[in-house]
């Protein structure tokens, strides 16, 4: 997210940024009073919100699995069944990464020790990197995962998607700083 919002920051009338994470109900109610102008999100919009708002596909990635290198030398067997019974960090039950996975990981036949459950993606990588898991993590972000948290690459999660969607009251994308964050997802190779 923070990549995504570097180049709104970067223009010369920059917007103030205010992050807030939350439920998405009471994000909706901020973006209705317009205390917000924007939620990044992994969904689209349900079609039962009341609210007069629409969904636009900002990126969209392919899913790999990481793990600490300890962790990773102690998997035996070839790619994702060597991630049987294996220690987990997912994200909480409920985000369209998670659903993904569970899909996934049941398409496999694989059944996750899950020590962990995350809503906060950083926290779910830190304890990653400490060893406590596996952990899945956007593709297009592989090389800063690897970099920053010290993990392994050990294989993609197919058929998994990381998508965020902007969503806002208007049809169109029209502010120029979201303009902005929509073509640095395209640069990025996240779209």
């Amino acid at each position: 997210v923070q990549k995504l919002l570097a180049p709104a920051l970067a223009m010369p009338e920059a917007p103030r940024l205010r992050c807030v994470e939350d439920e998405t109900d009471r994000l909706l109610a901020s973006l209705a009073t317009h205390d917000l102008d924007l939620i990044l999100t992994d969904r689209p919009l349900d079609s039962q919100v009341r609210l007069k708002a629409f969904s636009h596909l900002l990126a969209e990635s392919g899913v790999a699995i990481y793990a600490p290198p300890a962790l990773a030398r102690r998997l035996k067997g070839p790619f994702p069944e060597c991630l049987q019974e294996a220690p987990w960090l997912l994200p909480t039950p409920g985000t369209a990464l998670r659903r993904g996975l569970d899909q996934w990981m049941a398409t496999h036949g694989l059944r996750p020790r899950i020590v962990g459950e995350f809503s906060d993606s950083a926290l779910l990588k830190a304890f990653g990197q400490a060893g406590a898991g596996i952990f899945a993590a956007p593709e297009a972000t592989g090389s800063e995962v690897i970099r920053q948290y010290h993990v392994k690459r050990l294989g993609r999660a197919e058929g998994v998607q990381e998508r965020i969607y902007a969503v806002n009251v208007e049809r169109r994308l029209r502010h120029p700083a979201v303009q902005a964050l929509r073509e640095a997802a395209k640069a990025w190779d996240f779209a």
